[in-house]
């Protein structure tokens, strides 16, 4: 790994590093390695664990992203240990099962304004993690306070993912797991802490999306469109200019395509 961060920094490209609240010996080799920022990657980012660790890497010139969290509380807490960017989100991705396992999360936008509003207030960067899966679930995540999302269902199916392709009955799949999964935590994975008795994750089959290329640029023309509609100039005019409103069951109906038989080619 650090070898590889060597190799990308002497290209001039951001490089980031996922740790553990107790990895502090592999922060340090990561510094020495010029990463560009440290991750401190959990599933409960408001914990005591988290937040000490959070101190304790602040002490190096590398910003540090904590999380994840869900509260503009936890938000204020990790800022003041010293976070420079916090990562939003327990429960809303593809492949996790945390909300019906452990009954703890927040609907995803309501967690992004929550942590948005105290991050703003202290010039801290929020990355939405979870949630993603069209282009829309981008525009509105960074309509209500998000300056990122991360991608991992949306980019599993591309040629660039590391799962193993399967076909079945002529089609492509790729295999997609969650980081709480069984498979994920035999791995190695810590995310959900270490001594984890039951998985909080899923793992499964995506169909093949062909490259990460297609499926950015995809994403980038449903943002670009999105700021059409609503007259933004730049991420920051979308946030002020974008209204939200409550959605019943009737006006959910007609959101989408409907009324078509057999699958539907976008």
């Amino acid at each position: 790994t650090l070898a590889i961060i060597r190799r990308l920094r002497e290209k001039n490209l951001v490089v980031g590093a996922a740790v553990g609240p107790f990895d502090d010996e592999r922060v340090k080799q990561l510094v020495d390695s010029d990463v560009s920022i440290i991750v401190i990657d959990t599933a409960h980012g408001y914990s005591k664990n988290v937040i000490d660790a959070t101190r304790r890497y602040s002490q190096y010139s590398v910003p540090i992203m904590a999380g994840n969290i869900v509260t503009g509380e936890a938000a204020r807490t990790l800022i003041e240990a010293g976070a420079s960017s916090l990562r939003v989100g327990v429960g809303p991705g593809h492949a996790c099962t945390t909300r019906e396992i452990a009954g703890v999360g927040m609907p995803q936008l309501t967690a992004i304004a929550d942590v948005a509003d105290v991050a703003v207030e202290n010039g801290v960067s929020v990355v939405a993690d979870g949630g993603i899966e069209k282009p829309a679930d981008v525009v509105k995540a960074l309509a209500i306070g998000a300056d990122a999302v991360m991608l991992g269902y949306l980019l599993a199916g591309t040629h660039e993912a590391p799962g193993a392709v399967v076909y079945r009955e002529g089609r492509c799949y790729k295999v997609y797991r969650g980081m709480g999964s069984r498979g994920a935590l035999r791995k190695g994975s810590t995310r959900y802490g270490e001594f984890k008795r039951v998985p909080e994750g899923v793992e499964g089959l995506v169909e093949c999306r062909g490259s990460a290329r297609s499926v950015v640029e995809w994403i980038v023309g449903g943002l670009i469109q999105g700021m059409g509609y609503v007259g933004a100039r730049n991420l920051s005019e979308l946030r002020e200019r974008a209204r939200f409103v409550k959605l019943l069951p009737g006006g959910f109906k007609e959101t989408g395509p409907r009324g078509f038989v057999g699958k539907i080619t976008y």
